[in-house]
């Protein structure tokens, strides 16, 4: 595993860069025109703002997730694209912790404006990607979650 810490430090810096620059950002960028633009939005929830004005409880919950996921990655030998994933939820998992326990709430900026979808950011992306990941493989690759001797 130690030679894919690099992803989720990756996440991490690449979510609070991100966050870090939407915080100056008034007005909504338009990407592309009624598909996606760039919006600053402060998240006091999880996702689709569930537990909203519960900063103290989700950043539990957000610690137990990577506790969770470090003894998981502890008592299997995971595949590498289980590795992957692993790694892609720890960084979006850490990088929400940061605001939750720096802000009190979440910067999110990505909107999508063709459905009526949530607003996310970098680290919500990495955790969806690492989710997936994970259940590819424990429905395609079965053995890259075999248990340690």
């Amino acid at each position: 595993m130690k030679k894919y810490w690099w992803i989720a430090a990756l996440v991490v810096a690449v979510d609070q860069l991100s966050k870090l620059l939407m915080q100056s950002v008034s007005e909504p960028i338009v990407l592309l025109p009624g598909i996606f633009q760039l919006r600053y939005a402060q998240n006091t929830g999880m996702a689709f703002s569930m537990l909203s004005g519960q900063p103290w409880l989700l950043a539990a919950l957000s610690v137990l997730l990577v506790a969770g996921g470090w003894l998981i990655m502890r008592k299997h030998r995971l595949g590498p694209v289980s590795k992957v994933g692993a790694m892609l939820v720890l960084g979006g998992a850490v990088g929400n912790l940061i605001d939750r326990l720096l802000r009190g709430y979440v910067v999110d900026m990505f909107e999508v404006l063709f459905v009526r979808f949530a607003v996310f950011n970098v680290a919500d992306s990495a955790l969806c990607v690492g989710c997936g990941l994970i259940a590819l493989t424990l429905i395609a690759f079965p053995d890259d979650w075999r248990e340690k001797a």
